[in-house]
């Protein structure tokens, strides 16, 4: 039997990630085994004490022993932390050292949404892809320039490490990695009995773009507030940065640094945050909401759209404006 260690970092661990992911295998282990197939893990959760409290007290978990009394593991789970991710990155040093030990040892290790910071500290994720709540994103871009990340992917696989992106789409991971150490009829009895979409691959319906303006370049959020307060797009950003005395490669430099995006996407992103609500809240036609959003090319709108919210605009309001009366609009 294989061993599975769920770990309970110090500093607000999420409960409802450490509770899913023992609950969906002990499921998984029983499913498996009245299949006569035995059960796959033994499953343990692990921290530095015996027991933690969470939610200012509200809640306590009691793991079923310490992280240094697990000598070897097979596959280890990280849980979302909470909003302040720094304090477990300075608290867990001893348990970031044996995730990176036990990796080297041949097991695997998954990270939840913002449990991605802890396993980004082992250094494991240097080089390789990885995903982590959206929200999260430029904070985590800060700290770990050296890792890919990929905020669009609900799942990242990659030697041995997998991530997810954030909140509830923990529950996708769970279930992959239940197809990978069971097989796919013990995923797809998961997925029935906890009512878990299978196979959902990206977070980008999700993502909302929140601007990117806590840098501290006073150039760079003006150049932002100037891009968002002119969606139509009628100036050049080699004006924009002349505006700032500041050549266009000097402008595009600096606004990279500040924000990851170029001035180019970061606009693309606005327009399409921009369409992202009208779909949401009004009764506009598709062909309305493109030409109020700045664009007034079909295809351009549809390819953009589509590429940062893995929908086209027609399913995207279908899916977020449950509005009665919706004239049938073939886009």
């Amino acid at each position: 039997m294989k061993h599975l260690t769920i770990i309970v970092p110090e500093a607000q661990g999420n409960l409802s990630s450490i509770v899913g992911a023992y609950k969906i295998f002990s499921r998984a282990n029983q499913y498996h085994a009245s299949r006569w197939k035995g059960e796959v893990f033994q499953i343990q959760l692990a921290g530095m004490k015996k027991e933690f409290e969470l939610y200012d007290g509200l809640f306590a978990i009691r793991p079923h022993t310490t992280v240094p009394r697990i000598a070897r593991t097979d596959l280890i789970i990280i849980p979302s932390l909470q909003h302040d991710v720094v304090k477990p990155l300075e608290r867990n040093a001893e348990i970031i050292d044996w995730i990176a030990g036990q990796y080297r040892q041949g097991a695997e290790v998954a990270s939840i949404c913002t449990g991605a910071f802890l396993l980004a500290a082992t250094g494991l994720l240097d080089g390789k892809n990885c995903s982590t709540h959206w929200n999260a994103a430029a904070q985590f871009k800060s700290r770990f320039p050296q890792v890919n990340l990929v905020t669009d992917q609900v799942i990242t696989d990659e030697q041995g490490i997998y991530t997810n992106g954030g909140a509830f789409s923990f529950l996708n991971l769970l279930l992959y990695l239940v197809e990978k150490y069971y097989d796919r009829e013990t995923a797809i009895y998961c997925s029935k009995v906890f009512q878990i979409d299978i196979d959902r691959n990206s977070q980008s319906p999700f993502i909302m773009f929140t601007g990117q303006k806590s840098h501290g370049d006073d150039m760079v959020r003006q150049a932002q507030e100037y891009i968002e307060r002119h969606i139509d797009g009628k100036f050049s950003f080699e004006d924009l940065a002349a505006n700032f005395m500041i050549n266009r490669r000097s402008f595009d430099r600096r606004f990279i640094r500040a924000t990851g995006n170029t001035p180019a996407t970061y606009q693309q992103r606005v327009r399409v945050e921009v369409a992202k609500k009208a779909f949401e809240t009004t009764r506009k036609p598709v062909q309305e909401v493109m030409f109020e959003s700045g664009y007034t090319d079909v295809k351009a709108f549809r390819e953009i759209f589509r590429k940062l919210t893995g929908l086209s605009p027609l399913e995207y309001r279908n899916r977020y404006n449950k509005e009665p009366g919706w004239a049938m609009e073939a886009y």
